[in-house]
């Protein structure tokens, strides 16, 4: 809470950290890389961040409710809701909401089998929006 804090407004700047560089966060690059984030670029930043996930989320959402088949709305649906569950889970643990956990905020924490893994979720949303997906009784 301290890390997110102390970025204040628009945050120390790339590379000025206090909180990770020093070691008070326990796991830096993996569980709470939003922490690194909120002090390095601040509210806006972290804003920015949050911003990003919701047009993600809102995007996902918009391919499952277009989709033709029950299969992949829900395909898409479980995949949405894997990730609003980290994002939430990841954000609201570094700021004391949540319990510590080691869950990883998608797309942006440190991890090659994580990264791969929401990688071909994405590979799976593309797959339903381009099979399955219709706008106005015409193909996408």
């Amino acid at each position: 809470m301290i890390a997110v804090g102390s970025g204040g407004l628009f945050g120390k700047g790339l590379g000025n950290t206090t909180q990770a560089a020093n070691g008070f966060l326990p796991e830096a690059p993996t569980d709470f890389i939003f922490c690194v984030l909120a002090e390095q670029l601040g509210f806006v930043g972290a804003m920015a961040l949050i911003l990003l996930y919701a047009a993600f989320i809102v995007c996902a959402v918009r391919i499952a409710l277009r989709s033709d088949d029950l299969f992949g709305m829900l395909l898409v649906c479980g995949v949405v809701g894997m990730w609003l569950f980290q994002i939430l889970e990841n954000i609201g643990m570094t700021i004391g909401l949540m319990p510590i956990t080691g869950i990883p905020l998608p797309f942006f924490s440190y991890g090659s089998s994580f990264m791969v893994t929401n990688m071909i979720m994405i590979g799976l949303i593309a797959s339903v929006a381009s099979h399955h997906a219709t706008l106005g009784g015409k193909r996408l």
